[in-house]
């Protein structure tokens, strides 16, 4: 079957040499490459064996396995198009050994096409832009495979799955450097890049972000990021289109690979966002960002989410009581881990938080940590009592004790007499000396109120236990005991 197909691209090759065939751009293994051998350094060889090599992609009468080097200059951008459409064909990398030496003959062809990118001195012609932007889509658009095992794990930051690499990797690769390269290129003109890379384009490369390969996501961070810098018109429906897979995997999936990848570069982005903040801004902390604190995999990408939603209240001050309130809405309730990583972001949010902004939402945020400093979770409780080491809480504390000491002060005093953990008490020990330093008169009158609270709930305590007492007696009096010799029964209905 082979040695048929190299002797119909060989009694064509005498037409071919001089007429361009538009059916080089096509993508499938059925058109597989040949190896031209191990010596190609003539150019009457390599002539004479390419149209064995690759079906017929002759453009301008360029031989595309030529090295750029053997053309004069007027015939590289024939070349480098011919060289693009020679790459449109895609391999099965699933079975190693099938076509190794095409595969390592293309992987020659993309190192050639990255480095001409790279050092060309000449700008790039439309027919040369549309060649590559269409050889970018056909290598790296593809459609991923359902990943099960996204559905079953707990996405934590101690998740054991190992990270899965794409046989693919060598070629895509190129790939991707290829167009990071054709991006950054000042010889590429913008204005004819965006009619190539257009929405669909655009969208293509944002699906890319769910590869399981690591390697992949972080080429494509970088790209998008250049992407979003150079193409201004593209940027509102950049952002439109990732707060999409946002509100997705918030609603629907809870099983992405980029989550972390993708607000990284917006982290980028919202350092860029200008002031005042437009209310589109606004709406995507509200809407998008805020809610993505409730998947169990929010562990993966904390750190990145925890950067994006304080540089918005660095950009807006008046923004941190809403972020707190969100937080407050979506606070963990049975996972320990993640209450640890919500109070290390409300640490970090309170740090860039005005004192007007904290006098809002002091008393439901200072109940909700109270309620962490007496877990039975030694971490959450330890995490809980170290926002007193923070000297910017401090100082925001500090004014408002009067109404933050006696919300959290029945919790350390519980602490003090019945935590299991030595290390929590130790620190709660400190908390309260701390405190008693501040306001020896406020920590006093808590103490005592604490104090008759606690006779309070024992008496009505005992007033409960002693009800209870006498309804049991009185039930129990209430029965009347059967009658001698005569036993109840259960009787049916009678017809």
């Amino acid at each position: 079957m082979w040695k048929q197909f190299v002797r119909k691209f060989q009694k064509k090759s005498s037409k071919s040499d001089a007429t361009p065939d538009p059916s080089c751009s096509g993508s499938s293994d059925n058109n597989p490459l040949q190896t031209a051998g191990a010596n190609r350094s003539a150019a009457a060889s390599v002539k004479k064996m390419s149209s064995a090599v690759f079906p017929s992609c002759v453009v301008a009468g360029i031989e595309p396995l030529l090295s750029f080097k053997d053309v004069p200059s007027g015939e590289k951008q024939n070349l480098f198009i011919a060289k693009l459409n020679l790459c449109c064909v895609v391999f099965d990398f699933n079975d190693p050994g099938k076509h190794s030496a095409e595969k390592d003959l293309k992987r020659q062809v993309l190192v050639e096409l990255v480095d001409f990118v790279a050092a060309a001195t000449i700008k790039f012609s439309e027919p040369a832009i549309a060649a590559c932007c269409n050889m970018i889509a056909t290598n790296l658009f593809r459609v991923f495979p359902p990943n099960f095992r996204s559905l079953s794990s707990s996405g934590g930051e101690n998740d054991d799955d190992e990270p899965v690499f794409d046989p693919a990797w060598p070629h895509l690769q190129l790939v991707h450097e290829l167009l990071l390269n054709f991006i950054l290129s000042s010889l590429v003109e913008a204005k004819v890049v965006k009619k190539y890379v257009d929405h669909s384009f655009l969208l293509g490369l944002l699906d890319l972000f769910d590869s399981d390969d690591p390697r992949e996501r972080d080429c494509l961070k970088t790209t998008l990021h250049r992407i979003y810098g150079k193409f201004m018109v593209h940027r509102p429906f950049i952002r439109k289109a990732v707060s999409n897979i946002f509100c997705r995997f918030v609603s629907e999936t809870e099983g992405h690979k980029g989550i972390a990848e993708l607000l990284e570069v917006f982290g980028s982005i919202i350092s860029g966002f200008a002031l005042p903040l437009k209310e589109e801004h606004k709406l995507f902390l509200c809407r998008v960002l805020i809610p993505m604190h409730k998947p169990k995999t929010v562990g993966v990408y904390m750190q990145q989410l925890t950067f994006c939603v304080t540089q918005f209240i660095e950009k807006d001050p008046k923004l941190a009581s809403i972020v707190i309130r969100g937080l407050l809405k979506y606070w963990p309730v049975t996972s320990s881990q993640k209450e640890v990583m919500f109070l290390s972001e409300v640490e970090e949010i309170l740090e860039s938080t005005s004192m007007g902004e904290f006098q809002k939402i002091m008393v439901p945020l200072f109940q909700r940590i109270g309620c962490c400093l007496s877990s039975s979770h030694f971490q959450v409780a330890e995490r809980a009592l170290h926002l007193w080491n923070n000297d910017r809480i401090l100082s925001l504390i500090t004014p408002n004790r009067d109404v933050i000491v006696p919300c959290i002060f029945p919790y350390l005093e519980k602490n003090t007499q019945t935590h299991w953990n030595q290390a929590v008490q130790n620190v709660t020990q400190n908390v309260r000396k701390m405190l008693a330093e501040m306001d020896e008169e406020l920590f006093s009158a808590c103490q005592s109120n604490f104090e008759e609270e606690e006779k309070r709930r024992a008496a009505a305590g005992e007033i409960r236990r002693y009800t209870w007492e006498r309804l049991e007696t009185a039930a129990a009096s209430a029965v009347s005991p059967p009658v001698a010799g005569y036993l109840p029964v259960l009787v049916g209905h009678l017809r």
